[in-house]
C-alpha cells in the first residue's frame, strides 16, 4: 500500500468503513477489534487509525448501521487488552532497551518522546497519552520497559482505554450525523487526524527548542 493509498484510507474513512460494514457483515466487529488491538498493543503499527475510526463508528452505530452496545464493549476490551501486551512487550525487552540496544522495529524517537511524556504526567501519562495517536502506542511499552508496577499500569490503563472508547464513538453518534459534519465529513476527519496530532508536534517543538 503506497503513501497515497493510505492517505485516502484516513481521509475517506467513512466510505472505506460502510464498505467493510457492507462486505463482511457480522465480521466487521471482529476487524475492528484486530485494528483496535494493533493499534494499542503493537509498536510496530501506530499508523492504524485511531480517533477518527472511533468517531467514524460512532456516526454509523447512531444511523443503526453498527450496533452501539457491542461496539463500545468490544472497543473497550480491545483497547485495554491492546496496551496490556503492549507492557508485556516492553517488560519482556526492558534489558535491551534500559541499555541502550536498537531494536529494528522500533522508532527510537517515538521512544525518547514517550519517555519525556513519563518524565513530566508520570503513570498519569497511560491516560494522558490515550488521545494522543502514534504516542498512545508507545506509552504502554514504555510502561513495561520502566517496570511501572502492574497493578498501577492496570488501573491507569483500563480508565485511559475506556474513556477514549467513549469519547470517541459517543462524539461522531451525537455530532457525526448532524448536516454540516455530513456534508463536509471528509474535512472533518481529516480536522480531526490534524487536531489529535497537535499534543505531540506541540512537544516535539519544546523538545527541538530545548535542545
Amino acid at each position: 500500500m503506497n503513501l497515497h493509498s493510505i492517505a485516502d484510507f484516513f481521509i475517506h474513512l467513512d466510505r472505506h468503513m460502510a464498505a467493510i460494514s457492507s462486505h463482511y457483515g457480522p465480521w466487521t466487529y471482529g476487524i475492528l477489534f484486530l485494528i483496535i488491538f494493533c493499534e494499542t498493543g503493537l509498536v510496530v503499527t501506530p499508523f492504524l487509525p485511531g480517533d477518527s475510526l472511533l468517531f467514524v463508528l460512532g456516526a454509523m452505530a447512531a444511523v443503526g448501521d453498527l450496533k452501539l452496545g457491542l461496539l463500545l464493549i468490544l472497543l473497550c476490551a480491545a483497547a485495554v487488552g491492546g496496551n496490556m501486551l503492549n507492557y508485556a512487550i516492553g517488560s519482556f525487552l526492558s534489558f535491551e532497551i534500559t541499555n541502550h540496544k536498537a531494536l529494528p522495529f522500533v522508532n527510537q524517537a517515538y521512544i525518547k518522546r514517550t519517555h519525556e511524556f513519563f518524565e513530566k504526567y508520570g503513570a498519569k501519562t497511560i491516560i494522558i497519552t490515550r488521545f494522543v495517536p502514534i504516542i498512545r502506542t508507545f506509552a504502554p511499552f514504555m510502561a513495561g520497559v520502566g517496570n511501572m508496577p502492574y497493578g498501577k499500569f492496570s488501573l491507569y490503563n483500563f480508565i485511559g482505554g475506556v474513556a477514549w472508547v467513549l469519547v470517541g464513538i459517543f462524539s461522531g453518534f451525537f455530532f457525526g450525523n448532524l448536516p454540516w459534519v455530513q456534508k463536509n465529513f471528509s474535512a472533518v476527519i481529516l480536522g480531526i487526524v490534524v487536531i489529535s496530532l497537535i499534543p505531540a508536534l506541540f512537544e516535539y517543538l519544546k523538545h527541538r527548542q530545548s535542545r
